[in-house]
């Protein structure tokens, strides 16, 4: 099972399009896969499912065992503020360490607005997700100006939708 995490909470993100491409492409494959949509956390998690509180919150629990249940993580990571969504971090020190991640596989696109689709945000998750013990893939799409390549939910660049096809074709041999 491949989990393709969305890596924002913010309403109407490219992120979640991105996310629903990116099943659609392991879709026709049939590749079994599932999104977590970081829309999903609940709201109050950080005082109600971190540290002391850890495994209280149902809904939280619920987004624990998707990742528990998965073994292969795709990450689509908007860039904010030169790095990655802190919903992400926050989410992800959430999980337990070290073994959420440990010895697991993942994948990261970068998507954003401006010029250099991410790549800080992806560096300083890939970052992140060694220390956590997970081996990341080293083809890692960048999908700059995305508002600019995309209409009606659809990529309209076809280098983007090639690009995501590769980063699969090298991801389910990982």
């Amino acid at each position: 099972m491949i989990t393709i995490i969305s890596g924002t909470n913010r309403p109407n993100a490219n992120a979640r399009l991105i996310a629903a491409i990116y099943a659609g492409l392991l879709q026709q494959m049939n590749i079994p896969h599932q999104i977590l949509d970081l829309l999903e956390v609940p709201a109050d998690f950080i005082t109600t499912a971190l540290y002391s509180n850890s495994g209280k919150n149902p809904a939280f629990n619920k987004l624990i065992s998707m990742v528990e249940d998965s073994e292969k993580f795709v990450f689509i990571v908007p860039e904010y503020n030169g790095s990655f969504p802190g919903i992400l971090k926050t989410f992800i020190d959430g999980l337990s360490y070290p073994n959420s991640f440990r010895n697991k596989k993942g994948a990261l696109v970068g998507i954003s607005t401006g010029t250099q689709g991410g790549a800080l945000a992806l560096s300083h998750l890939t970052d992140v997700l060694n220390y956590m013990g997970m081996h990341v893939l080293a083809a890692k799409p960048r999908l700059m100006h995305i508002h600019r390549n995309m209409e009606h939910g659809r990529v309209t660049n076809n280098l983007y939708l090639d690009l995501l096809q590769q980063q699969i074709d090298q991801f389910i041999i990982f």
